[in-house]
């Protein structure tokens, strides 16, 4: 068995002395792991660092076996970002988020969004709004997405400005307003039709709505933590308010 793709550096585990397990996310072959000899000399470990893009060749005897990886660098986008404390804590988000996809499951529309986010890191003012798409994306994908087109109330799509937390679906100002106090904020940035600029609240209570929706499905159900670098990266942008 053997192919080749490009693929972005999700993560590395240490394997004995001088190997590594890669976790690549490809498009055409999704979160597939494998084993890179050699894979923490110092030719390699600077390519086979998180958010980078890698042309990579897998091969195994048979296909249900972790195989061995040969990869050659594409594009370093870690040396970028190492010295911004904002942009490393989004990417670190990113790709430790993108962990929680099933292993060998082709992702395509995720895979293409999870490129758009790293092409845009060189913009503070678009990718984190990006992120929180990506992670309602995410939710999508693994079967948990949010309804946010039309009110759950009325079917009104003009002036939505809630999400329920218990149906996942976005309610009109008008038909909230009793039940403020128990549904979620839906940010404008969030809404069909808008653009990819937010504010740092807005940005903030993206990721509470998609966090919230996560931890239930996601997180709690299998006993997890989020990453740190997501809590970082909130903290950041709420001190930023």
């Amino acid at each position: 068995m053997e192919w080749s793709e490009e693929g972005i550096v999700l993560v590395t585990r240490r394997h004995g002395e001088a190997s590594v397990i890669l976790d690549l996310f490809t498009r055409g072959r999704g979160r597939h792991l494998g084993l890179v000899r050699g894979g923490r000399s110092s030719r390699l470990r600077s390519a086979l660092q998180p958010g980078n893009t890698v042309i990579a060749t897998w091969r195994a005897r048979l296909d249900e076996h972790l195989g061995t990886y040969t990869v050659e660098p594409a594009i370093q986008r870690a040396a970028m970002v190492i010295d911004h404390g904002l942009k490393l804590s989004g990417l670190s988000t990113l790709t430790a988020m993108a962990q929680l996809i099933p292993e060998r499951e082709a992702h395509e529309r995720l895979f293409d969004a999870f490129q758009i986010v790293l092409d845009a890191f060189d913009d503070d003012a678009v990718w984190p709004a990006l992120l929180v798409r990506w992670e309602l994306g995410l939710l999508d994908e693994l079967g948990f997405g949010l309804d946010l087109g039309a009110c759950a109330a009325t079917g009104a799509t003009e002036d939505l400005v809630y999400v329920s937390p218990k149906s996942g679906r976005a309610v009109s100002r008008g038909a909230g307003a009793a039940y403020a106090d128990k549904l979620m904020r839906l940010p404008g940035f969030l809404r069909p039709g808008s653009g990819d600029r937010a504010g740092p609240d807005e940005i903030v209570a993206g990721f509470a709505l998609t966090g919230f929706f996560l931890d239930r499905h996601v997180f709690a159900a299998r006993g997890m933590k989020f990453p740190e670098a997501r809590e970082r990266l909130i903290a950041a942008l709420a001190k930023a308010r």
